[in-house]
């Protein structure tokens, strides 16, 4: 039996800005090398996303970052070695979207860090070798995957301020133009209409 997802306009956010977060690698073949370093230390990467979904004309659109104006993403990254899943997410969330409070010590103090209500997982993907490319399942020749990403459903109050890095953008992309859209989202990204699909939508 499908579960629900409450859906509220977009027009029920507020949007606002904070201090760039610049990209840790500067290249593709920059984060493999990192992510190869850091596998020789610590093993297997694992990468947390959100699915945040808002609607508009009873439509849904899912909330995405975008990176110099071409690339798209879902908010989240890779955890810290031994780090929960689920509080990990938040972190990182909080990191992409949360008003900084104040910053102690150099270190950001978020308004309502604790907001986050995180659903459940609907899929997971792994990257078999230091490569670009995902697959929603592990090949039957890799024994030892190189990272496996989890993407998790993240319910939205009704309102929310959400703030973005000043070198990114939030858009709301609709479902339909995610659909088979490899070519522009990548295969991970444009299979979320799939991975939605088994849920019933209540549009308030």
């Amino acid at each position: 039996m499908s579960s629900s997802i409450t859906l509220h306009r977009l027009a029920n956010y507020t949007f606002g800005t904070k201090e760039a977060q610049p990209e840790e690698d500067n290249s593709v073949a920059g984060r493999l090398e990192r992510l190869q370093k850091d596998y020789e230390k610590q093993g297997m990467r694992r990468s947390v996303e959100a699915i945040l979904l808002v609607h508009e004309h009873n439509h849904p659109h899912v909330l995405m970052l975008q990176i110099a104006n071409s690339f798209f993403k879902l908010p989240g990254d890779y955890l810290l070695p031994g780090e929960d899943e689920i509080d990990g997410l938040k972190r990182r969330l909080n990191e992409k979207l949360t008003p900084v409070k104040a910053v102690v010590n150099g270190e950001p103090i978020y308004d309502n860090e604790n907001e986050w209500e995180i659903g459940e997982c609907i899929g997971q993907w792994w990257r078999p070798n230091f490569e670009t490319f995902f697959y929603p399942y592990i090949p039957a020749h890799i024994t030892k995957p190189k990272e496996n990403k989890k993407i998790f459903v993240v319910h939205l109050p009704e309102k929310k301020l959400l703030c973005v890095p000043k070198n990114m953008k939030l858009l709301a992309v609709p479902l339909f133009e995610l659909y088979e859209n490899s070519s522009r989202f990548g295969g991970q990204i444009s299979a979320i209409p799939y991975l939605a699909s088994r849920f019933n939508f209540v549009f308030t």
